[in-house]
């Protein structure tokens, strides 16, 4: 009787998870999920089917407008047709010396299949992306064969619980390290320095062990040839006699 109530609770935890779990991570997201302020990265919007009886035949993802980037280039999927759509920034942006005056707004794959029980990824590469936001937010509508349209356009808030259909969101975190151009830290230098003496030092030991090891072996073969002569020396006394 314990056991079948043991199993009966274990059954109904895991399916309360199950259930939460769901809700939690089965909608559009951004893959990885975090990326460098100022640089260039390699994007996923991953789109999951959430209907049993229905396939998802297209995703329109939009680009914030705010923080517009310069450089939005999606590759190609097998099975899907993708569009970008730009539009004229009110405020002019200045990128390697040269002034751009419109931006990517929206990107949309269309004409393939997500069948249920299975999901697909979207890769694009972005940036520069901008160094004065922690975040950017890429509101995504999803379109079923069924003529279902699933808006994935609510922020996030610091603080508050998930909301039902959350928008994909890309964090921004500062760059690793005080040099950005790859140079050895000191540190490092200092540790190459303790490497070269710990190898040279090394070098030094095997020579020492190396002539030990020769006198060694001479001295053995003077004994041995003194023997020898101590040897001959008494069987010739022996003969003589």
């Amino acid at each position: 009787m314990k056991t079948s109530r043991v199993s009966f609770a274990a059954a109904l935890a895991a399916g309360t998870v199950l259930a939460l779990s769901g809700t939690a991570f089965a909608h559009v997201s951004v893959q990885p999920g975090e990326a460098t302020k100022g640089g260039y990265a390699t994007i996923n919007f991953k789109v999951p089917n959430e209907r049993d009886a229905a396939s998802t035949v297209k995703l329109e993802v939009n680009f914030p407008v705010d923080k517009p980037l310069t450089s939005v280039m999606p590759q190609d999927v097998p099975g899907w047709t993708v569009s970008v759509e730009k539009s004229k920034l009110d405020k002019p942006l200045t990128v390697h010396g040269k002034q751009v005056n419109e931006a990517v707004t929206k990107v949309t794959w269309s004409g393939g299949k997500i069948e249920p029980g299975k999901f697909q990824q979207f890769p694009v590469s972005v940036g520069k992306l901008p160094e004065d936001a922690d975040r950017m937010v890429f509101k995504a509508i999803q379109t079923y064969d069924n003529d279902e349209v699933v808006r994935w356009i609510e922020e996030p808030k610091e603080g508050a619980a998930e909301p039902q259909n959350p928008a994909p969101v890309l964090k921004l975190a500062a760059a690793k390290g005080d040099d950005h151009h790859g140079a050895a830290p000191k540190n490092d230098s200092a540790k190459n320095d303790g490497a070269k003496n710990a190898d040279r030092s090394g070098h030094e030991q095997a020579s020492g062990k190396s002539t030990d090891t020769t006198a060694r072996a001479l001295g053995i073969a003077g004994i041995v040839v003194g023997l020898g002569g101590v040897a001959f020396g008494i069987a010739s006394r022996r003969r003589s006699a």
